[in-house]
């Protein structure tokens, strides 16, 4: 297999400036000289964005970057890093120094301490392997090939140390329209202390690369720009380098050069989205004009000028919505192709409407071209009941996390699963030996482990109920609130009324009742937390568990907050009554004093727990094992 590998992924030519190259010194020598014009900075004159005005962090959080470094703290980064990722030139893997740290530690930690004091360290630890991993059969010039970064195992070390501080910030200084790599969903300046700025530029600029040309290295050579993927470090610098384009869009959009995308809310209240981010991949909204389209040429370019990212317009198209008069001036204004919906982005369908049969078609197709690969080819159950897990149960888990897969291909691509299960890669049509029920029970039940997709379909929709609850100020939250509304004290959205363009929140808001069957509200202000219809002490809400003293309530959708007398000694709880209790309702008054016995509101912030999630986090894994109802006759494993 590894034979076969090497054979496709090998460069017998290249062909260059329209010309193939075929001897291999030719061949390498093309190969270096085209990296190392890639990875040269030109000199030319650059783009001043020196008064462009990005968020900065606080002196306190910036002074947190630059303290030293610790040996829990770079020892719980290494243990926690995959140690069976490619070695660098060294040869030495992750997995190496994690199990070597009780011989190493010392010469790590002085590592550490030269490069904190001093700005420095051994050079050679920079050095790095580029792999060109083909990225289709017949490979014909370098485009054809990703470049794989292969980081030698302590610089990797040292460069994971740096992203998780900067990590624990980032998310300050990075708009809401980037949706890559910051913790929960702007570009460090002057307020990054000089320090952490060196540190990051010592690794960047340190860097020596040596490309693999069917697996022989070629000599070192430096660069002066550009990062490397598979450096811990990389995604962050990306995210803050596409700060600045994020910075000049919204000006452009303040000023009236851009349109964007306007969505109406109630109350006559708009949210206007101008763009989104997703690494390098980018939707940016506009008016149908050429003045519009070509403002963001201007844009665009002068973002390259200033950054160097140059923007790929054989991969980029303009797409227009309804009819738009001289689409083909304005393709040409901007330099792209233009498209049509529906199309794609980020690997998920846009502007196909809910139930397009198209949509769903494709994970189908998906499931069934991966299986032709396994043709005729020997494995055992064992191995059909994990490549079943990690690859073909898991091909639809990304379009299934925000739309509904329709029960004919749920039925469709579980036959596939069946199938090949028990009649292997040519479907030869045997007896299927036991119901896919019982398969897909938990191991501890008898069963093999396997998941139902239109079950699983629902725990990953249901994590957006979750999520809506729980997370305060994202882009898609606002977007979801502006568009619907919401209510329960901002806990829920209303539901997806229309003809257009609700297929997906209205399918993912049927999920709402489970999930808040299982959601229990962590008490801290009280202020949007209802005392009787919520559940926040009890398991259920204080209505069912007290239904008789609910009736007589006064004021049944009072908050917590409301219910709290704060001027009585220490505070109590005021509750009201339509009437004076009767004799036998008085034990009912008691047990409810001595449910609320150790609660009252705080002066923290109210939130929602997964009661049946570790650490009172949703996870899909437990609700799915809450949706699921496993079959009565498993299979008695137990008792062999």
């Amino acid at each position: 297999m590894a034979s076969a590998h090497r054979r496709n992924n090998a460069l017998d030519r290249i062909k260059v400036n329209g010309e193939w190259l075929s001897e291999e010194q030719e061949v390498r020598k093309e190969i270096v000289n085209s990296f190392q014009q890639m990875l040269s900075e030109d000199m030319e004159w650059k783009a001043d964005i020196g008064r462009i005005q990005i968020d900065h962090i606080s002196r306190q959080e910036a002074e947190s970057l630059e303290v030293p470094f610790t040996k829990n703290e770079i020892y719980t980064t290494l243990m926690e890093m995959n140690g069976d990722k490619a070695p660098g030139p060294d040869g030495f893997t992750v997995a190496f120094w994690q199990n070597a740290w009780d011989f190493t530690k010392e010469e790590i930690m002085d590592m550490f301490k030269e490069f904190h004091e001093h700005n420095s360290f051994v050079r050679s630890l920079n050095n790095t392997f580029l792999v060109l991993i083909p990225k289709k059969s017949g490979v014909e010039d370098l485009e054809d090939c990703k470049p794989i970064s292969l980081l030698e195992g302590l610089y990797k070390l040292l460069a994971k140390v740096l992203a998780n501080r900067l990590k624990k910030v980032i998310g300050k200084v990075v708009s809401i329209a980037q949706n890559a790599f910051v913790t929960g969903r702007q570009i460090l300046n002057a307020s990054l202390i000089a320090n952490e700025v060196g540190w990051m530029w010592s690794c960047v600029s340190s860097a020596k690369f040596s490309v693999l040309v069917n697996g022989v290295p070629t000599s070192f050579f430096p660069s002066t720009k550009g990062l490397r993927q598979g450096d811990p470090l990389s995604p962050y610098l990306f995210v803050m380098g596409m700060e600045v384009l994020d910075v000049l869009i919204r000006r452009a959009v303040e000023g009236g050069y851009l349109l964007g995308c306007i969505i109406q809310g109630g109350s006559k209240t708009s949210l206007n989205i101008s763009h989104l981010f997703f690494v390098d991949d980018t939707i940016v909204f506009c008016g149908a004009s050429k003045e519009q389209v070509s403002h963001l040429s201007w844009i665009l370019l002068w973002f390259e000028a200033a950054s160097g990212l140059r923007i790929n317009l054989a991969k980029s198209e303009i797409i227009p919505l309804g009819e738009v008069e001289e689409i083909l001036e304005l393709a040409v204004e901007l330099g792209c192709r233009v498209g049509s919906l529906p199309s794609q982005y980020l690997g998920l369908p846009l502007g196909v409407p809910n139930r397009a049969t198209s949509m769903r078609d494709g994970v189908e197709e998906r499931v069934r071209r991966r299986l032709a690969l396994w043709k005729r080819q020997y494995i055992s159950k064992r191995g059909k009941i994990t490549l079943i897990k990690s690859t073909l149960a898991s091909m639809s888990i990304y379009q299934m996390s925000i739309f509904r897969m329709s029960k004919s291909v749920a039925k469709r691509v579980e036959k596939v699963q069946r199938d090949f299960l028990w009649e292997g890669g040519n479907l030869e049509g045997k007896v299927h030996l036991v119901k896919w029920d019982v398969v897909c029970t938990e191991k501890n039940k008898g069963g093999l482990g396997l998941r139902k997709i239109a079950m699983l379909n629902r725990a990953l929709l249901g994590k957006w109920i979750w999520r809506f609850a729980c997370e305060k100020d994202n882009l898609w939250k606002q977007v979801i609130t502006m568009k619907y509304g919401q209510e329960d004290h901002g806990w829920r959205s209303k539901k997806a009324n229309g003809a257009v363009g609700v297929g997906a929140w209205k399918e993912i808001l049927k999920e709402s009742d489970w999930c808040w069957d299982n959601l229990v509200f962590l008490v801290g202000k009280g202020s949007k937390i209802k005392f009787w219809k919520d559940t926040w002490c009890t398991d259920t809400p204080m209505s069912h568990c007290f239904t008789h003293l609910f009736v007589l309530a006064a004021h049944r959708d009072a908050t917590i907050e409301e219910m709290w007398d704060q001027n009585s000694g220490q505070g109590g709880w005021n509750l009201v009554f339509l009437r004076d209790f009767n004799d036998w309702e008085l034990d009912m008054v008691g047990e409810l004093l001595h449910t609320l016995r150790g609660h009252r509101p705080s002066l923290e912030e109210n939130s929602v727990m997964w009661r049946r999630g570790r650490n009172g986090l949703f996870r899909v894994k437990e609700a799915y094992r809450l949706l699921d109802n496993p079959n009565d006759s498993v299979f008695p494993s137990r008792s062999i």
